[in-house]
């Protein structure tokens, strides 16, 4: 669990720091992967299932915010 923790301060310090926009929104990906990560991990250590559905809720979020923003950096539009 360490050692996420430590991939997820790393990845928050190249979301507030990126030199880039893409760079920024890799670092957000990143950082909810690996808050899944946490989550799923700190689940099975507590050993509850509500972790589990708190980490599919956020890959569901993680994965739509990922493809809105890209999408907003290639058309500078959202919605088509």
């Amino acid at each position: 669990m360490h050692a996420v923790g430590v991939a997820m301060l790393l990845a928050l310090w190249r979301l507030l720091r990126g030199p880039t926009v893409p760079d920024r929104i890799l670092a957000a990906d990143t950082l909810s992967v690996t808050a899944i990560a946490e989550l799923m991990l700190f689940g099975m250590y507590i050993d509850s299932a509500i972790y589990f559905e708190a980490a599919l809720v956020i890959a569901m979020l993680g994965f739509c915010s990922t493809v809105v923003l890209s999408k907003f950096v290639l058309r500078r539009d959202i919605v088509e």
